[in-house]
């Protein structure tokens, strides 16, 4: 190969990583998974007699699918949402957060900040390790069983998340 085209092909090479690397490429949650997701959850939950709403949201905590059965109260649909943007805004369980901050005083502060809801039911949904979104459940007596319904919806779509 001639020098010229050689050192052009060179230059070319070294400056992609450049550029490639000011471009972030991330797993997001596809409105199909989280419909199903909310679907599940919901249908979970109904088949224990709790009638409650189910939010699913992207990585960024932006809201991709909600569902609130018939009969759930109208306080369940933004309990779901704020359990699922905190969820995702954490990557972590709200259960985890809720033990965090009744047992961690410098925690205490988390529910002050805008959106968090720090109950029970909001869960983290993963491909691999890196969070893509969040299930959050309203309605149920419980937070732990709120947190059931939402492991329920993950559970539905575990095969599709890889």
């Amino acid at each position: 190969m001639p020098l010229r085209p050689l050192l052009a092909t060179l230059l070319a090479m070294t400056t992609l990583p450049v550029h490639a690397a000011d471009v972030l490429i991330e797993r997001n949650m596809s409105l199909s998974l989280a419909v199903d997701a909310a679907q599940a959850a919901v249908q979970f939950c109904q088949g224990k007699g709790w009638n409650v709403s189910a939010a699913v949201v992207d990585r960024a905590g932006v809201l991709k699918a909600e569902l609130r059965a018939d009969g759930a109260g109208p306080h369940t649909i933004a309990a779901a949402r704020d359990k699922a943007f905190t969820s995702a805004s954490a990557r972590n369980a709200t259960t985890a957060m809720l033990d965090a901050v009744q047992k961690n005083p410098p925690a205490a502060t988390l529910p002050m900040i805008e959106g968090f809801l720090v109950l029970g039911g909001g869960v983290p949904i993963k491909v691999g390790d890196e969070v893509i979104g969040a299930i959050g459940v309203g309605g149920a007596p419980a937070g732990p069983l709120d947190e059931t319904c939402a492991q329920a919806g993950i559970a539905k779509i575990a095969d599709r998340l890889k």
